[in-house]
């Protein structure tokens, strides 16, 4: 009896050789987001230079964008691996550590002979230790909650002030500001106050309706008045990790837990959280 031809004979090896090549394009997809992500940081620092602190932040705005997308396509296509973890880890300090510190010290923080790159130095090694801790913390985690401030809201932060005023010829007194904002930002990046990560967005609940409804008021406050609808956006998610903690210390929340900015000790245990970069 004649045998049949396996699978794999009839495919023949330039279909063999065809799935393999469509297999490695699909693991390096993620890492191609990331290099965008380098991109656009490297291209901020050079309008930077250049002076053009508003397009910089956009460049900053839309790494982050990709910082956000990359991770899903590696989850989505089952290519996760530790190379494109600590890939992404060295791209988020260049993009969202180095760029930042590196924008708003040319933008007026050179007025201050030492602190005024002391500042945003501290910017940067906060930044290195939040994802530092990451990348060693690869336990189960709450999708829910980050633990501390992630380092794209950090730098999208210290962008919108620049994008909302880039000329800051007649405003000298926001370099101040802006220098002790960021190192209050370096502490909430390395702090355990919690930040919804907003990764858990379940329609069929009516608090995500509600959610919804407020990504539709944001999006049209940056189109009516970016300039201004992006500093207090910006501003309102860096502070809402405190605000949330303080609130629930008014309620009453005394226990262990209320001190590192977690929930009641009244309600269930409380979830770990996600370490975000």
């Amino acid at each position: 009896m004649a045998k049949r031809p396996s699978l794999a004979g009839a495919d023949g090896p330039r279909a063999v050789a065809r799935r393999r090549r469509l297999q490695r394009g699909i693991y390096l997809l993620p890492s191609a987001f990331t290099m965008g992500n380098i991109f656009l940081g490297f291209w901020a620092i050079v309008l930077g230079l250049r002076g053009r602190f508003d397009v910089a932040a956009l460049a900053v705005a839309g790494a982050a964008v990709l910082d956000g997308i990359d991770g899903r396509i590696a989850r989505l296509t089952g290519t996760e691996s530790e190379f494109g973890r600590e890939f992404d880890s060295l791209a988020d300090v260049i993009t969202f550590g180095v760029a930042p510190a590196l924008l708003a010290f040319l933008w007026g923080l050179q007025e201050f002979p030492r602190l005024g790159w002391l500042g945003p130095l501290f910017f940067v090694v906060c930044g290195a230790t939040r994802l530092a801790r990451f990348n060693v913390q690869t336990k189960v985690h709450d999708k829910r909650f980050f633990a501390g401030l992630p380092i794209p809201a950090a730098a999208a932060t210290v962008g919108s002030v620049l994008f909302f005023d880039p000329d800051r010829d007649w405003r000298t007194w926001m370099a101040a500001g802006l220098l002790v904002a960021m190192v209050l930002i370096g502490f909430l990046m390395v702090s355990t106050f919690r930040y919804r990560s907003f990764k858990q967005l379940d329609l069929r609940r009516r608090r995500s309706y509600r959610m919804l409804l407020l990504f539709g008021v944001a999006l049209l406050l940056l189109a009516w008045k970016p300039h201004e609808a992006l500093v207090v956006l910006a501003i309102g998610y860096t502070a809402s990790g405190p605000l949330e903690w303080g609130i629930s210390r008014l309620r009453g929340s005394h226990g262990p837990g209320a001190a590192a900015g977690q929930p009641p000790s009244s309600e269930p245990p409380p979830p770990t959280f996600e370490p975000a970069p």
